[in-house]
């Protein structure tokens, strides 16, 4: 049915990577948790939008740590771990089940966060979300996001999982351009190793921490 309706089969691929009783991405935060709390110390209950939350690591973290937190994942598997981390560790959480094509904020935000997810896009929805999000967030706000970047001399690896095929690696410095009316207080491209899939490669990535200026016309 969700084949049919236009939606794609990343949401099976990650269920069965979170299927298992361990955590898939482990336990620690995101390194941008700790600069994000550099920009927007947790003095009050920030409120925090974690997109593509998957087992729950970061959002319980922020949440440990004083914030108020909202997160989301496509994954079934992944929401359900995360609602027991949450339970695990005495911390509230706002989880729920979305797809990142169909959920647009309602309310607003002082922090929006996401990590290894907005690959997925492809770039005909980019700005659109983006613009939403942005809207969404208080004055003096901020996002902190990563994007896959194409490097022609970076050779992707064969990867049989599904997930692989709905891939959209960014160009360099687009996600930076989304935000060039807002103070940005990070602004890194980098390439890195990795060994998903038991074979070395390197994935090039952007990475952003942008604040929306106090009195910014939308």
């Amino acid at each position: 049915m969700d084949a049919l309706l236009g939606y794609s089969s990343v949401e099976t691929d990650y269920d069965r990577r979170y299927s298992t009783e361990g955590y898939y991405w482990g336990l620690m935060p995101n390194r941008l948790c700790y600069d994000i709390m550099k920009i927007i110390p947790p003095i009050r209950p920030y409120r925090v939008l974690d997109i593509g939350c998957g087992e729950g690591k970061d959002a319980v973290f922020f949440a440990k740590c004083g914030y108020a937190v909202t997160a989301f994942d496509q994954s079934e598997q992944g929401i359900e771990k995360a609602k027991r981390l949450a339970e695990h560790n005495q911390v509230e959480v706002n989880f729920f089940k979305a797809d990142l094509f169909d959920y647009r904020p309602d309310r607003e935000f002082d922090i929006v966060f996401s990590s290894g997810v907005l690959h997925f896009l492809p770039a005909t929805v980019r700005q659109e979300l983006t613009e939403s999000l942005k809207e969404c967030t208080a004055e003096n706000g901020i996002h902190a996001l990563n994007v896959f970047v194409n490097k022609p001399f970076l050779t992707r690896v064969p990867d049989k999982t599904r997930e692989e095929d709905n891939r959209h690696p960014w160009y360099s410095g687009e996600l930076f351009g989304y935000y060039h009316d807002w103070l940005f207080h990070m602004c890194r491209e980098e390439i890195f190793d990795c060994n998903s899939g038991g074979i070395p490669h390197k994935h090039c990535m952007d990475t952003l921490i942008a604040q929306k200026q106090e009195g910014e016309m939308e």
